[in-house]
C-alpha cells in the first residue's frame, strides 16, 4: 500500500479520508499547514490535497519529485478544477468523489506511480 500525505485543513473531513485511506491499508499522514507538508513529505508516494480552501495557494503547491498527486474540490468551483489540472495534479476530483472513492483513487495512483 502507498505512504500518503493528506493536506487536508478541514479536520472533520480530514479525519474521514484518513479512515478510510487506512481501512485500505494505506500509511496516512494528515496535515493541515504547509510546514507540516514540509516535515511529513519524505518518502511520500501520494500527496490528497483539498483544493477548496485559499486555492490559489493549494495549486501551487511544490510537490517532491515523482509524488503523484490527487486535489479535490467543492462541485460548484469548476475554475479550481481546471487550474489544478492545468498546474499538474495528477488527478482532480470533486469532494463527493473523493468521499466515495478515496481509498480506490490513491490506490490507482499508487499504482500509476
Amino acid at each position: 500500500m502507498a505512504r500518503v500525505v493528506a493536506f487536508i485543513p478541514d479536520l472533520l473531513f480530514g479525519s474521514n479520508v484518513l479512515g478510510a485511506l487506512q481501512a485500505a491499508g494505506h500509511e496516512v499522514v494528515l496535515v493541515g499547514d504547509t510546514d507540516a507538508l514540509e516535515r511529513a513529505s519524505p518518502g511520500v508516494e501520494v500527496l490528497v490535497v483539498d483544493l477548496t480552501f485559499d486555492a490559489a495557494n493549494r495549486i501551487g503547491l511544490k510537490r517532491p519529485q515523482g509524488v503523484r498527486t490527487l486535489g479535490f474540490y467543492s462541485h460548484v468551483e469548476a475554475e479550481v478544477r481546471e487550474a489544478a489540472e492545468r498546474a499538474g495534479f495528477d488527478l482532480v476530483v470533486p469532494r463527493s468523489r473523493m468521499a466515495r472513492e478515496g481509498a480506490a483513487l490513491v490506490e490507482r495512483l499508487s499504482a500509476a506511480g
